[in-house]
């Protein structure tokens, strides 16, 4: 009786911990189904939203010709566009103006609703109060430089689903400044005086400015030694001591009208007279549509132009 009583009790406990394998078993491949099901709906929302992000990329105005450029290579639709006489992509054709990048018109702006103002870090003291005290959602991407240009666009590319697009400009670019880069390794560098003028009057352009930054690639040494701005005033006596052997005369906003100012300037002012570069006529006018203020897609021609120019 001991021994049937020791069996059965023998049994029983098997059949406990049988159930009790099965019931663990069980909800190992439960719980392996609900997270196989929960990633599978969690890739497929991802998706979604990618997909989303990419149809509807939100309310972006951009306010500079330079960032209008590189939006439409970034296949990037806008809803406000800067007011210009330079001609813009027609991917944007009609749409509405929100006035000039350094003033621009907040009316038009916030009766668009943007999600996103994009400007320039160099308008930054003209534009930042205004689109503060209106609450108005802005980006200030850095084109002071190439390199800054690159991360603008990478940046632009993760904000708005754009990488692909934004890496293969990126790259495009780099190949192209380096095959460029490569041909004045062994060019002996001239000094290079470099002015902006805008109605009126001029300023010198250190390293730190947009095209200050090319000539430093394209070999030339910038004869201001002043780095931390972008942009200085000096006086001719100054000027003459820096010893260029080359200027470079940039105009801003109304071209003609600085070239008359700069050649005025040159002809009256008897200084210049005495300065190396004019004395070896190597002064020359940029291009506006090619040397603008701010790195822009035509950084690669206008280095081209460059070496040209210091090379010759």
């Amino acid at each position: 009786m001991k021994n049937k009583l020791s069996l059965f009790l023998i049994v029983v406990l098997l059949i406990v911990l049988a159930g009790c394998g099965t019931d663990d078993k069980s909800a190992v491949t439960e719980n392996q189904s609900s997270n196989d099901t929960q990633q599978s709906s969690s890739e497929v929302t991802d998706a979604i939203e990618n997909e989303k992000k990419l149809e509807t990329d939100g309310k972006i105005i951009s306010t500079t010709v330079a960032i209008t450029e590189i939006t439409n290579e970034l296949e990037l639709d806008l809803v406000g566009i800067p007011t210009t006489y330079k001609g813009l992509p027609e991917r944007y054709k009609g749409l509405p103006e929100v006035g000039l990048a350094m003033n621009p018109d907040m009316e038009i702006i916030k009766s668009l609703k943007p999600t996103d103002v994009l400007t320039v870090t160099t308008l930054t003291s003209y534009v930042e109060d205004t689109f503060t005290e209106t609450d108005t959602p802005a980006t200030y991407l850095d084109f002071e430089s190439v390199e800054g240009m690159y991360e603008g666009i990478q940046y632009l590319g993760e904000k708005y689903n754009r990488e692909e697009h934004a890496e293969k400009l990126v790259k495009a670019f780099e190949e192209k400044l380096a095959e460029i880069e490569a041909k004045i390794e062994d060019q002996e560098s001239p000094r290079v005086l470099i002015l902006l003028g805008v109605p009126g009057s001029y300023l010198v352009a250190t390293e730190k400015s947009y095209v200050g930054d090319l000539v430093r690639r394209a070999g030339g040494v910038n004869a201001m030694t002043e780095t931390d701005v972008e942009y200085m005033s000096a006086n001719t006596e100054t000027l003459q001591q820096a010893d260029a052997d080359i200027i470079l005369r940039m105009a801003h906003g109304m071209p003609e009208e600085v070239v008359d100012m700069f050649n005025k300037e040159f002809k009256e002012n008897t200084i210049w007279r005495h300065f190396k570069a004019v004395k070896n006529d190597r002064v020359y006018d940029l291009e506006e549509e090619l040397f603008g203020t701010t790195a822009n897609l035509a950084a690669a021609e206008a280095l081209e132009e460059l070496m040209k120019i210091l090379y010759e």
